[in-house]
């Protein structure tokens, strides 16, 4: 089937993107040289203004103060952007879902995509909004239109070994990543070690339908995205290292079913 452009995008995050594209216009602006006024990619300013980015008030501002908008902008971002269930800083989620193509480096624990209820609850601590918005992310991976991104899910193997809620916990999350594979997914397994660049932390680089790459990185306070080029050729470059270490997919499932019965 054929790849689609999607329309379901929310009307608030649209109208928002809109009011940004007439300030914009009216600055005589590009959206590459928007961008460069906060620093973010045009590709990104782009995706604010088709309502598929969920922009920070940070960027408001900036956007508001650069194109003249006298607060208006900051007071549209307040009546129409701004939402408890997603955190304000949490635009990676659009990215992730028109992306053609992820690979992920998961260092410490198991990636959004492929968590488990209980596992993501224990991470969230209980939060039930935060619990269902990162589940429904999921289902980029089974949806039929568009199809569902091609990924490759590398995960460091002491990300495995750590306790996430309880070991019953764990034993159905080692078990779900097997069932994944068992259904297609490319699901790697990382040994751990001290000689590659994934150890400075764990990242996502999305491929978009035009090519062009944008990466994730999540910190303790908050996630960012990236898309200057410098960054990405660093991203590229961890990437080709981890995949050097990684296990192949069936010695993979192996190490997995191992470490489920570490875990009883």
């Amino acid at each position: 089937m054929a790849r689609q452009k999607r329309a379901n995008v929310s009307p608030m995050l649209l109208a928002f993107g809109k009011q940004l594209r007439r300030y914009r216009e009216a600055k005589g602006l590009s959206q590459e040289a928007a961008g460069q006024r906060v620093p973010v990619t045009g590709q990104y300013v782009g995706l604010v203004e088709k309502g598929k980015s969920r922009c920070t008030r940070e960027f408001a501002a900036t956007m508001d103060r650069e194109l003249g908008a006298d607060g208006r902008l900051l007071d549209l971002w307040d009546d129409l952007v701004k939402s408890p269930a997603w955190p304000t800083w949490f635009d990676w989620h659009a990215v992730e879902g028109e992306a053609i193509m992820l690979v992920s480096y998961s260092l410490a624990l198991v990636h959004g995509l492929l968590q488990i209820p209980e596992y993501a609850a224990a991470m969230l601590h209980g939060d039930q909004a935060a619990v269902e918005a990162r589940l429904s992310r999921q289902g980029i991976l089974v949806r039929e239109d568009p199809l569902p991104p091609d990924c490759v899910f590398l995960i460091d193997s002491c990300a495995l070994h750590r306790e996430v809620g309880s070991p019953a916990i764990m034993r159905g999350q080692l078990e779900h990543l097997i069932t994944m594979i068992e259904k297609g997914a490319t699901i790697q397994v990382v040994p751990t070690e001290g000689t590659h660049m994934g150890n400075m932390g764990s990242f996502t680089l999305a491929t978009l339908e035009d090519l062009q790459e944008v990466a994730y990185v999540e910190t303790a306070a908050k996630g960012f995205t990236m898309g200057d080029p410098e960054d990405l050729v660093a991203f590229r470059k961890a990437l080709q290292e981890i995949q050097a270490c990684a296990l192949p997919v069936r010695q993979s499932v192996d190490e997995l079913a191992r470490t489920v019965e570490q875990w009883k």
